[in-house]
């Protein structure tokens, strides 16, 4: 089978398959929700702050947007392990190696898509709330933590995807993944200092700060959480290699 139609089959399967979907959406949906829920109430309080940063406050909805692009990862491939759909997926395409760069190089393209659209998206939507705080992405650093941040939102859900098939289990990825974003690394931060500055979340939401602090440039910061999605790809695709379908 050619790359093209694996393209256009595990992107039905995408389509049609509403928790796939459903989660993808969610990275947007979830992200304007809660852009309009923070920045209307509580945004230009926020800005009057004099340890505010106006450019990293502009992306704070994207630490819910993180989690539904998560979910998206896990979800895109925990359906290959549904009713032997796996097994039918590489009796159509026996090359794995194929049917594995193909797949996540979609899971990776499509999660990419939505989280630029998201991240520019909740950059200019809070802003219209801001009155007199607003900033635009002429401001320093703010273009970058756009672009930054929808590739940073990919990276998760390709660390999710990664996670998955190594333990074929969405609800494994999500127990573990989840509760580790939201609760462990903010204390693992407080506990370990600089050294969590390499964790996958908080390297990567460097970028999106105008001027980051520590041992990490925001680039240097995304780079790490690369490696992390790399190291989980890897690790799911000596899985798929050595188990049976």
């Amino acid at each position: 089978m050619s790359t093209t139609a694996i393209l256009r089959s595990e992107w039905i399967k995408i389509r049609s398959v509403r928790s796939i979907s459903g989660s993808l959406i969610a990275v947007f949906l979830v992200t304007m929700v809660v852009t309009v829920l923070t920045f209307a109430t509580v945004g230009q309080a926020e800005a009057d702050n004099a340890d505010a940063e106006l450019v990293f406050g502009a992306f704070y909805a994207l630490n819910f947007g993180q989690i539904a692009a998560i979910s998206f990862g896990a979800t895109a491939i925990s359906s290959e392990y549904l009713n032997g759909a796996l097994r039918m997926s590489l009796a159509a395409v026996p090359r794995r190696i194929h049917f594995y760069t193909v797949k996540m190089s979609l899971v990776g393209g499509a999660a990419l898509a939505v989280g630029l659209v998201t991240a520019f998206s909740t950059f200019l939507l809070g802003q219209l709330f801001m009155g007199e705080y607003a900033i635009g992405l002429g401001e320093p650093g703010a273009l970058r933590a756009a672009f930054g941040g929808g590739i940073y939102l990919a990276l998760m859900a390709l660390l999710a995807a990664g996670l998955t098939v190594l333990l074929r289990s969405a609800v494994a990825v999500l127990s573990l993944l989840i509760p580790f974003i939201l609760i462990v690394s903010f204390v693992v931060g407080d506990v370990a200092g600089s050294a969590a500055d390499y964790l996958p979340d908080r390297a990567g939401q460097l970028v999106l700060r105008q001027h980051p602090e520590g041992s990490l440039g925001p680039w240097a910061g995304l780079a790490v959480t690369a490696a992390w999605a790399a190291a989980a790809l890897l690790a799911g695709w000596w899985a798929l290699r050595r188990r049976d379908a």
